[in-house]
């Protein structure tokens, strides 16, 4: 296990840019099979994915989220989060820890969300982010923001935006080391109640920009089944959904060509009716 974390960590630092610091990957098993994409996608994983969705979730919602990257525990990744409906616009907390024991990242954002008539909604969120290494590096830590706007055209076409760290929040005082910017911008097209479809990009200011592709079919009332793809680096999704009256479950995996599969599992309960629509 030691040789495949070592060999795994030489890869991504000498290879590819599968993850750095503070990365601010979307959560939910439902977006990890989509290809990542979520930006229109309104549930409790929204607080995370793209606040203004949030907005047109109802009543309160709760998830917890687990993802073992490349069947690694110590590059695993758990979330928790929850969502309150009020009359005054929708409140999220999240929780995401990734890492192990000797090198951790944790964030914690407060979010809040109102949509605007029933096309436009506007979300913000303020971050807290924690970096830990053993031994005696010690903990560095600093605080951001991010907001998304979600603009539903017409029933069957959506767009969200959405920008974490716009400020680039610096993380450590050694050569002035700053968490990057992060811009998104997707859609989806609803070509039925059972089928959709997702198109994003994502531009890290370090990274070469991101394509981002997914697909969900309503097979039977309470399973949904997905597929997508992304880029820079190359990865292929799919995944499933089963829903039971306010309990959702989901599953996907993920696979790179030289690293293997990233399973992901989460599970939503719902206190009231959440509003879907525009996705399912």
């Amino acid at each position: 296990m030691r040789n495949k974390l070592y060999f795994i960590f030489l890869f991504i630092l000498f290879s590819i840019p599968v993850f750095a610091a503070h990365e601010n990957d979307p959560i939910g098993a439902r977006s990890g099979a989509l290809g990542g994409t979520s930006l229109t996608l309104s549930d409790v994983w929204s607080v995370g994915n793209n606040q203004a969705a949030m907005a047109w979730n109802k009543g309160i919602s709760a998830g917890i989220f687990y993802e073992n990257r490349f069947m690694t525990k110590e590059l695993s990744r758990k979330v928790a989060a929850v969502c309150v409906a009020t009359n005054s616009g929708v409140f999220g907390l999240s929780m995401n820890y990734f890492g192990y024991s000797q090198y951790n990242e944790t964030k914690i954002g407060l979010a809040y969300a109102k949509s605007f008539g029933q096309k436009l909604s506007f979300g913000l969120q303020l971050d807290y982010l924690s970096t830990k290494i053993a031994e005696n590096y010690g903990k560095n830590s600093a605080f951001t923001f991010e907001v998304g706007i979600l603009y539903k055209i017409n029933k069957s076409l959506s767009i969200g935006t959405h920008i974490f760290n716009p400020i680039q929040a610096k993380i450590s005082d050694y050569n002035n080391e700053k968490i990057p910017a992060i811009f998104r911008l997707g859609l989806t097209y609803t070509f039925s109640p059972k089928v959709f479809i997702n198109i994003e990009t994502e531009k890290d200011i370090n990274q070469n920009p991101v394509l981002k592709g997914g697909v969900e079919y309503h097979m039977i009332k309470p399973v949904y089944v997905r597929i997508g793809m992304s880029s820079n680096p190359t990865l292929s999704s799919f995944g499933f959904g089963v829903e039971f009256n306010s309990l959702k479950f989901d599953f996907a995996s993920s696979y790179h060509q030289t690293l293997g599969f990233t399973p992901q599992v989460s599970l939503i309960y719902s206190f009231g009716n959440l509003d879907k629509s525009g996705n399912k």
